[in-house]
């Protein structure tokens, strides 16, 4: 018998510029020789559906049906040797092992097989049957190269090891690395469970403008450019909001988005600047009933993709069965520092001084009720592990919310937080047109004093609102922190597929 031919072994010798120029000679060989990226294959059936419809029938039973199939898929391993050779493909749906020979595909077409590459995108024409160790194997009649890979695979047990390198070619990470492709199959199905649900709550999904005229909706720095034709600045949408709410004003009385949405700000693990979350506005209806929708839909987004609830998160449990805690902002800093006193919390010098000792900054209108917030962020958010509602807002930070009837100076305003980050915000929508106008001018007077996230006048909306807002509810939810939560990812990158990076 002669000597194994085997690229996995021989490859790893060569750096990579070489194999990439040994390759590219091969591609030009086939060049040589007619067509070398084919286009006329038809596969019929993918591996993952042979697995489940015939992996477990035994060898005897499945043999002598000689079921034909036609699979292509990437050459993920190889084992040419002498008159037999073994590959696997990978396809989308799972892998499958095909076995080579002379006496089926001809002694020709068996030597150029042998020097196909790890990478290569191959057709396999066969009949399926079992191995002696009772492996599914397509026995290759015919066999087809449709595109030459000219890039060695990263080494199949490792994979891509170096983070940033997963990041920069997501391509070569979901080749090799099965985790990543189950990460964003789980995040289609947790999409697709959140628009079953609002679906079958009667909400209508409806598109809203990208580029802005005037930011809005939240308070962030957008991004900037210039359409020519209009000679005009326009903004990257921050949020999809202040539209949604004039859809409600036309009579679209239940809306979501699921949307891209673009802040010019920071990166982290938990933020990107360019970002998926669902805003949903609803009629005749409070700031209760956005919790209740809110808990409803990550529930049920949860139950449908991971079986279950209660999730684990870091190694922790998640519990998304339980009815959501609500607390508000003092009662959740007392909580976790119960040495805190109601005339400390009420007490604005003690506030910033109590604010810098946990990091944060002092904010740029700081009334007691944002000064109370930033403490609740330097010493309580991090804790609330467990999903909590924490409620009532204080209206300096809260200009597009409704103020309370019955709490002054607090609007009927929700976060929720899940494992120690913000994933939610909701609120009754302010509706009464003057006092929206009013919040707009002390907004304008903020950014006008330096702070670059506060926001415009936007005269249309307010002329929308004159029409007559009916009372409405609105809550927007976090969808990449959200597959975060289902898919135990500790950084937003894992769940993006083309995160932003900074140049190579």
């Amino acid at each position: 018998m002669s000597q194994p031919h085997n690229p996995q072994t021989e490859e790893p010798q060569l750096d990579e510029n070489q194999i990439i120029a040994l390759r590219r000679e091969k591609l030009n060989e086939l060049r040589k020789h007619g067509t070398a990226f084919p286009n006329q294959y038809k596969r019929d059936a993918f591996a993952g559906d042979l697995q489940a419809q015939y992996g477990s029938l035994e060898k005897a039973e499945l043999d002598p049906q000689e079921i034909p199939v036609k699979v292509a898929g990437r050459m993920m391993l190889q084992r040419a040797m002498g008159k037999a050779s073994f590959a696997t493909i990978q396809d989308v749906s799972g892998q499958i092992q095909v076995y080579v020979n002379n006496q089926g595909v001809g002694e020709d077409v068996h030597n150029a097989f042998k020097h196909w590459d790890l990478g290569d995108i191959i057709g396999v024409e066969g009949s399926l049957f079992k191995t002696n160790h009772g492996e599914l194997t397509v026995r290759a009649s015919k066999l087809h190269l449709l595109t030459k890979s000219l890039r060695p695979l990263p080494d199949k047990h490792k994979g891509l090891t170096d983070q940033e390198q997963k990041y920069r070619q997501r391509y070569a990470d979901l080749i090799t690395n099965q985790d990543s492709r189950d990460t964003f199959i789980k995040r289609s199905k947790i999409i697709q469970a959140v628009r079953n649900y609002m679906v079958n709550e009667r909400y209508l999904e409806v598109e809203t403008p990208m580029m802005h005229p005037i930011p809005g909706g939240a308070t962030a720095k957008p991004f900037v450019t210039h359409h020519n034709a209009l000679d005009m600045p326009l903004y990257l949408r921050i949020a999809p909001e202040l539209y949604l709410k004039r859809l409600v004003v036309g009579g679209l009385e239940r809306v979501f988005e699921i949307n891209r949405s673009f802040r010019n700000e920071g990166m982290s693990t938990r933020h990107n600047p360019e970002f998926t979350m669902m805003e949903f506005y609803e009629a005749f209806c409070t700031y209760e009933r956005m919790m209740e929708m809110t808990e409803g839909v990550i529930r049920h987004a949860a139950k449908e993709v991971c079986g279950n609830a209660k999730v684990s998160y870091n190694g922790k449990e998640v519990d998304l069965e339980s009815p959501f805690e609500r607390l508000t902002i003092l009662e959740a800093i007392k909580k976790y520092n119960p040495q805190y006193t109601d005339e400390q919390l009420n007490d604005a010098e003690w506030l910033k001084k109590e604010i810098v000792k946990h990091g944060e900054k002092i904010p740029p209108s700081p009334g007691i009720g944002s000064l109370q917030l930033a403490l609740f962020e330097g010493c309580a958010e991090s804790k609330l592990w467990n999903p909590t509602f924490i409620i009532d807002y204080p209206v300096e930070v809260s200009p597009l919310a409704r103020a309370s009837d019955t709490k002054p100076g607090l609007t009927d305003r929700f976060e929720l937080f899940i494992v120690g980050r913000e994933l939610a915000n909701g609120y009754s929508e302010l509706n009464d047109p003057e006092d929206q106008a009013a919040r707009f001018k002390a907004q304008v007077a903020q950014k006008d004093a330096g702070d670059d996230e506060a926001m415009h006048y936007d005269a249309d909306y307010i002329r929308a609102m004159e029409y007559g807002l009916p009372p409405t509810g609105g809550s927007g939810i976090g969808l990449d922190r959200l597959v975060m939560l289902l898919t135990d990812a500790p950084s937003i990158r894992d769940v993006i597929l083309f995160p932003q990076m900074r140049p190579e």
